[in-house]
């Protein structure tokens, strides 16, 4: 009896050791390890094409674009296309804002009938300021890109003997920013193309034919360089 024990708990461990090291399994799963292998008839070689179009690069220029809130929604259509922001050139530009060179607040309806009178007879172009409540009526004589050129403007005036004038701004100072994408791929610019409408618009330009231009520019400047040293 013991003996028999012995054997039996003996061809026991030996089919535990088996089914571990999976010689027993080995029939049954040699199936799914089939369906996982790649099968080479379902393969396709891509053509010269393909493979150009895949490796080609374009540059894009988006914008400008004008305040924060069109940026980050601009770089957030960027990140869903797949377009990492370490590959994004971003140039801002603050603009000076909008200046006007304009009336004083004419206090009653004669004497805004007397300022207009004497521009028209003076040939010198007014409109009525749109906006600003509490600053009607006043006639604005020309805009103006920033401060210094209004002043400019007031002080010609002056000179001219024109008086009860002065200079206002009519829009705060903006910063307008360029995206440059100068490693497009073909996968990347057609999900740009794809998108309705997009952050830019219509502000967008090609740049592919500027780069391989300012790369040349810079081979030639070194190699002049390197003759002047010789």
């Amino acid at each position: 009896m013991l003996r028999a024990a012995v054997a039996l708990l003996f061809v026991i461990n030996v089919l535990v050791f088996g089914w571990n090291k999976g010689w027993i399994a080995g029939v049954s799963s040699t199936a799914p390890r089939l369906d996982q292998q790649i099968n080479p008839e379902r393969l396709s070689l891509l053509n010269q094409k393909a493979v150009t179009q895949l490796a080609a690069r374009s540059c894009l220029e988006l914008g400008p674009l004008i305040g924060d809130e069109l940026l980050k929604r601009a770089n957030a259509a960027l990140s869903g296309a797949g377009i990492a922001a370490s590959s994004i050139e971003s140039n801002a530009v603050n603009t000076g804002g909008v200046w006007a060179l304009a009336t004083i607040k004419m206090p009653s309806k004669d004497f805004r009938e007397r300022k207009e009178d004497t521009y028209r007879s003076a040939k010198i172009a007014f409109e009525p300021l749109q906006g600003f409540p509490d600053e009607q009526p006043t006639l604005v004589l020309s805009k103006h890109d920033s401060e210094a050129a209004a002043l400019a403007a007031l002080d010609g005036m002056t000179k001219r003997n024109y008086k009860g004038l002065r200079v206002m701004r009519l829009q705060e100072p903006l910063q307008q920013t360029t995206l440059r994408l100068s490693r497009l791929d073909s996968t990347q610019s057609g999900k740009l193309n794809a998108l309705a409408n997009p952050p830019w618009g219509e502000k967008r330009k090609d740049c592919s034919v500027e780069a391989p231009a300012a790369s040349s520019a810079a081979s030639a400047a070194n190699g002049s360089g390197s003759g002047a040293s010789r």
